[in-house]
């Protein structure tokens, strides 16, 4: 699957994966306790919808864009967590320009307070020398070019200076260029996170294409050693094609209290503005929290 970011900044797995991370950071940042972000596959954290990559796919067009438009002419009938990522998205284009789109972490720097610490770790040495200029002179965030598996050894449980950090947030978005063998390296990974860092919010962003084909990552996940876990996912077409996107979903892990409510609220709207003839949404529980 090869999934090059900037060919698909902005589409409908972008808008919703960063709605329900933009909803985990306001959640995260309503206790004043400083928190932690680990991004594990971060890329290059700004991209340009009017690229030659991103102009190439036109996806963004489907995705932000009919969001967007929707909301200039009626914000109000968007609920609050979809008014919260088009807010974001804005912020990002008045600091650099009409066709800039926030990866998650620009909009985790965005979202997080002066108190909060975020570490980016990249893999592809140019995505990360990208990311170290758009976020380099951000003191709170510190960019890594290493493996973002491995990283969740190194740097969980987190601690700034002598201080642990008991709250925050890890964000696992990996390209999925081994397709389905991915979850091998991702579920342990997460399992050793959790071990490591119990209180810890986990996410993990995953495709859909064959809806069928995720059977095993889904019962993985749910023996994971987590208080709670549920998924959400958005389809813009039937998942019955193995050539193409048809959706994709987010495994949230010890996820904040009620953030499943607003996400829940979102999903059908997303639906209907961005989904095509039989698009579905689910939000299931593969463990309800004790």
């Amino acid at each position: 699957m090869n999934y090059r970011h900037a060919f698909h900044a902005g589409n409908h797995a972008d808008v919703l994966k960063h709605v329900v991370v933009l909803a985990l950071c306001d959640a995260l940042a309503a206790k004043p306790a400083p928190c932690f972000a680990l991004d594990t596959h971060a890329g290059r954290g700004l991209y340009a919808l009017d690229a030659d990559a991103a102009q190439r796919t036109g996806e963004a067009e489907t995705g932000v864009a009919r969001l967007a438009a929707t909301a200039a002419v009626n914000a109000t009938a968007l609920p609050p967590a979809i008014r919260r990522y088009l807010d974001a998205v804005a912020a990002c284009r008045a600091a650099h320009g009409a066709t800039a789109y926030p990866g998650s972490p620009w909009l985790l720097a965005h979202a997080l307070r002066a108190q909060d610490r975020i570490t980016c770790c990249e893999l592809e040495p140019g995505e990360a020398a990208a990311l170290r200029i758009n976020l380099g002179r951000d003191q709170r965030v510190v960019v890594q070019l290493r493996d973002g598996y491995d990283a969740m050894h190194a740097q969980l449980p987190p601690r700034h200076g002598e201080v642990k950090l008991a709250r925050g947030l890890v964000l696992v978005d990996p390209p999925y260029e081994a397709q389905l063998a991915e979850f091998d390296a991702a579920i342990p990974a997460i399992r050793e996170g959790l071990q490591r860092w119990p209180q810890g919010v986990f996410v993990l962003w995953y495709p859909v294409k064959l809806r069928r084909s995720l059977g095993q990552f889904l019962r993985s996940a749910a023996a994971l050693p987590a208080k709670s876990a549920w998924i959400a996912e958005l389809l813009v077409r039937p998942a019955d094609s193995p050539l193409r996107l048809n959706g994709s979903g987010m495994l949230v892990l010890n996820a904040p209290w009620k953030l499943d409510e607003a996400i829940a609220n979102a999903l059908p709207v997303l639906r209907r503005h961005l989904g095509e003839a039989d698009a579905s949404y689910r939000l299931d529980w593969l463990r309800r929290p004790a």
